[in-house]
């Protein structure tokens, strides 16, 4: 039936974004050690120029979100992809802090601000019975992209110097993520949303906007975000501070990666069954488990493993956002609703490497970022608890 393979070939297309975008996010804090190397920049300075993707990703994941509303993915996919792809070939040719800091915040930025907002809101519509488990299976190929991209910029690292492998990593990107964007499109009948339009049921943003629950929402994104862009981040340079080599330090990632997959996949099949609040619970309280034992695991052997448990809730948490933002929302501004949602995450998202950054050149040592971080998510837990069982949407 040309309808599903249709709809199926979007769930490729957005696979590959995903797969493309983070897995090249993932890999880029293996680049921290050789920038460190030939500048003398510190792991904050780094962290800082990464963050600020992170808070132009939000700011950009409110516009995607609208643009994807009213143009369709594939346009807006396009562009933004060739954008992201551009950016690791610039920073292959960077010599001054402030061109890290230029390119991150608009190319990387571009890139990494409709990845998520207009592939998960593009599903969202495509399969209206089953958000949850399509939502996991999307972001399977964010968990692929980290299994496999880090070892492999690993061996351009060290095969090619770090300038050659950005410009292999873009140039590979760009191949990509065009053809991801030409495997997306609408649903079929689906008339490009415009302001005061009433394409979908649900609620319009104006609506979602005045309710306790959309801000809930926001505030729970920013609090477990800083631990979804940081641990990432920091783990490879982590894993060679504790006596890793480069190539051992990136199987942590790749670890992170293949458990993440576990964790989509079952969050995505049981926020269809259980509702999203409950799966939002699981998912905190993994992370902060995984968090705690990051303070005082050492030994490698344990590493691997707090990691992999981390990965789980790192996995779960990506996949239920989009879902829920349905289950209570509903589907008629779901991309300017998710966007903002996200937006507010993205600023947890850039402040977190920041701080994960300055704590250990003041400190040198992580444990007591980690500690931070398992904070924020000990207060985003407590406020998921408040979330109603499920709503309505109007």
């Amino acid at each position: 039936m040309p309808f599903l393979e249709t709809r199926y070939r979007v769930v490729f297309g957005a696979c590959l974004t995903q797969f493309t975008i983070i897995g090249l996010l993932f890999a880029f804090g293996l680049f921290f050690k050789p920038l460190q190397e030939e500048f003398g920049w510190s792991r904050t300075l780094l962290s800082s120029a990464s963050s600020l993707s992170f808070f132009m990703m939000g700011v950009l994941a409110i516009l995607g979100g609208r643009m994807n509303d009213r143009f369709g993915p594939r346009i807006v996919l396009t562009v933004t992809g060739i954008a992201y792809a551009c950016g690791f070939v610039l920073v292959s040719q960077v010599s001054a802090p402030w061109q890290m800091f230029a390119i991150f915040g608009t190319f990387m930025a571009l890139g990494l601000g409709t990845h998520d907002v207009v592939t998960l809101s593009t599903i969202a519509r495509w399969f209206e019975h089953r958000r949850g488990i399509m939502s996991g299976v999307v972001k399977t190929g964010t968990a692929l992209g980290q299994v496999t991209i880090p070892p492999l910029a690993a061996a351009l690292l060290l095969a090619f110097g770090w300038r050659q492998a950005l410009i292999i990593l873009g140039i590979a990107a760009l191949g990509l993520l065009l053809i991801a964007a030409m495997s997306m499109q609408r649903p079929p009948g689906l008339v490009r949303a415009t302001p005061g339009s009433d394409t979908h049921s649900g609620q319009s943003f104006a609506q979602a906007r005045t309710s306790r629950l959309f801000w809930s929402l926001c505030a729970i994104q920013f609090l477990f975000f800083p631990s979804m862009m940081s641990v990432p981040m920091h783990l490879a340079i982590h894993g060679t501070d504790l006596g890793m080599t480069t190539a051992r330090a990136a199987t942590l990632l790749s670890v992170l990666g293949a458990t993440s997959i576990a964790g989509r996949l079952t969050v995505g099949t049981l926020s269809d069954r259980i509702g999203g609040k409950r799966a939002f619970v699981m998912c905190f309280g993994i992370l902060l488990a995984s968090l705690i034992a990051f303070t005082g695991v050492r030994a490698h052997g344990l590493l691997y493993v707090v990691v992999a448990v981390y990965g789980f809730s790192h996995g779960g948490l990506f996949t239920v956002v989009s879902p829920i933002v349905a289950e209570y929302f509903g589907m008629r501004a779901h991309g300017a609703i998710f966007g903002t949602i996200l937006f507010f995450g993205t600023l947890g998202g850039a402040l977190g490497p920041i701080l994960v950054g300055w704590i250990f050149d003041t400190t040198a040592s992580y444990q007591l970022a980690f500690a931070m971080l398992a904070t924020l998510a000990a207060i985003g837990l407590a406020l998921v608890l408040t979330l109603p069982r499920k709503t309505a949407a109007a």
